[in-house]
């Protein structure tokens, strides 16, 4: 038992050591050939929500273009649970990805297509509002990471919750 142990310890070492001798080696040999690796990086806008850099596909990549960006429900009573679809369509040079569709808070649930979507083909995002515990005037954002150049999309609704009269 102790021999075999003895003998994969051996082993091991001397992959190990052939390993690093040839690292070395192709380091001291290939001083002009450079390798650079980049990974998507996550950064930091303004609203504090990360963007993923998205890798294209041969230079291009997918455009994700609205309707609109922006929904008014307008005033709506307190409890009340409204719905919209924000349209889109991929304006883009290659297929639109949606990775991930987040609201700024549970009351705002959005639905997103899982399937990638072709250019020139046009798909939306259902976001439902709960407006129950709400009141007055009141914005909420979603959050759309894609494998856009800009890596995310900010979509915006906004409601005046009226409370009912006690009475």
């Amino acid at each position: 038992m102790i021999k075999k142990f003895s003998l994969l310890v051996a082993v091991g070492l001397s992959v190990m050591t052939i390993g690093c001798k040839k690292a070395n080696d192709s380091e001291n040999n290939s001083a002009t050939d450079t390798i650079s690796v980049s990974k998507p990086s996550a950064n930091v806008n303004d609203s504090n929500t990360p963007t993923v850099n998205a890798a294209s596909v041969d230079g291009k990549y997918p455009t994700i273009t609205f309707e609109n960006e922006e929904h008014d429900f307008g005033s709506i009573k307190q409890g009340d649970k409204v719905v919209y679809d924000f349209k889109f369509e991929n304006t883009g040079e290659a297929d639109l990805t949606i990775t991930s569709a987040r609201g700024s808070c549970g009351c705002t649930v959005p639905e997103y297509p899982k399937t990638p979507i072709k250019v020139g083909k046009t798909g939306n995002i259902k976001v439902s509002f709960d407006s129950t515990g709400k009141h007055g005037e009141t914005s909420k954002t979603v959050t759309l990471l894609c494998n856009t150049k800009e890596g995310n999309k900010i979509l915006t609704i906004k409601a005046n919750i009226e409370v009912p009269k006690k009475g």
